[in-house]
């Protein structure tokens, strides 16, 4: 087993090295580094990116990756796993989804070495580390002021990357179309599978999500037999979905939600009602589909049109699965609450 080699770095078989890739300078000529975690294993095998913050105030990855990190001991590991906790370092420091620039990396891929910030770091990440791995694996969280229940995003027409997904233990996968300039994108013209790990809010510690995290990334290093031993947390049969609708405010008030994170729905069912602040008639808010709760407003306020419940969609003699899966992982992961 040869040593890997990671821009002037060698990381050598059976080791770590904490590797700082250089990207940018601050006004104050202060450089800002990409930081990678390499951990090399002792045998031939995959490359697997482990990578968050890509969006810098969606901090749950961040801990994932940190915890994964103390977890696996290198002279036990085959093939090598790059840890990136923080991609997009500015928003990161800023507390922000985006760019000092407001642009949004994960929009910004490929990359150009002559481009805007955005497009600069893109371009370093893809042709330092994107362009070494096998596989991916990008950590994420809802917006700001939205939760999201633990689930998997991932374009099913890759077939390993769907093998991915449901070694990864979450109760939802949905199928989801690369979008341009996303890393999605880029590893999907690479022919690279990558999975999409959503869970929690930005700007929070979701204690439930960091675990379901931390064990999903494990389950697939297993499944690529990039680690010994089997798979832990009972095993979810995950509910895979096509599409997925966002519900919105008819009207503006005060929100009385009432349905929640994770909760099945069915197409009519009044899952909120929205009621002036001042009391008067409240209008119902509806479910437009069959299907679960997967993201949900926090803010108890809205306008018209405003989004308040994202709902992946299914068919209703599936509803039953639904609940059951829900209720397994949350079971799983009872030692702290979904919603934290």
């Amino acid at each position: 087993m040869k040593a890997f080699v990671l821009h002037d770095h060698k990381v050598a078989p059976g080791s770590r090295a904490s590797i700082h890739l250089p990207a940018a300078r601050l006004y104050n000529d202060a450089p800002m580094d990409l930081h990678v975690e390499v951990l090399h294993g002792v045998k031939k095998g995959p490359v697997m990116l482990v990578c968050a913050a890509i969006h810098g105030d969606e901090l749950n990855g961040i801990e994932i990756c940190r915890r994964v990190a103390e977890q696996i001991d290198p002279t036990q590991l085959h093939g090598t796993l790059m840890l990136v906790p923080v991609v997009n370092m500015f928003g990161f420091i800023q507390q922000s989804r985006y760019l000092p620039d407001r642009r949004d990396l994960n929009r910004c891929f490929p990359g150009s070495e002559r481009g805007a910030l955005g497009s600069r770091l893109a371009h370093l990440f893809n042709t330092q580390l994107v362009q070494r791995a096998t596989h991916i694996i990008d950590l994420h969280t809802g917006a700001i002021h939205r939760s999201n229940l633990p689930q998997i995003r991932v374009n099913m027409d890759n077939e390993m990357a769907c093998e991915m997904a449901e070694a990864f233990n979450c109760p939802v996968i949905m199928n989801s179309k690369d979008r341009d300039g996303s890393l999605r994108a880029l590893a999907g013209e690479l022919d690279i599978p990558l999975i999409l790990y959503e869970a929690g809010e930005a700007l929070r510690f979701d204690t439930a999500s960091i675990e379901a995290g931390v064990n999903g990334v494990t389950n697939v290093l297993k499944m690529l037999k990039m680690l010994k031993g089997r798979r832990t947390r009972k095993k979810v049969k995950p509910v895979w979905a096509q599409k997925s609708v966002w519900v919105r405010s008819e009207s503006d008030g005060l929100v009385i939600k009432l349905a929640e994170l994770g909760q099945t729905v069915s197409r009519g069912q009044v899952i909120a009602r929205v009621t002036p602040p001042h009391g008067g008639h409240s209008t119902p808010v509806k479910a437009t589909v069959t299907g679960i709760v997967i993201g949900v407003s926090n803010i108890p306020v809205s306008n018209e049109g405003e989004a308040l419940f994202h709902i992946a969609c299914f068919d209703s003699d599936e509803a039953p699965m639904a609940t059951e899966m829900v209720d397994t992982f949350v079971e799983a992961y009872q030692s702290v609450p979904l919603n934290d």
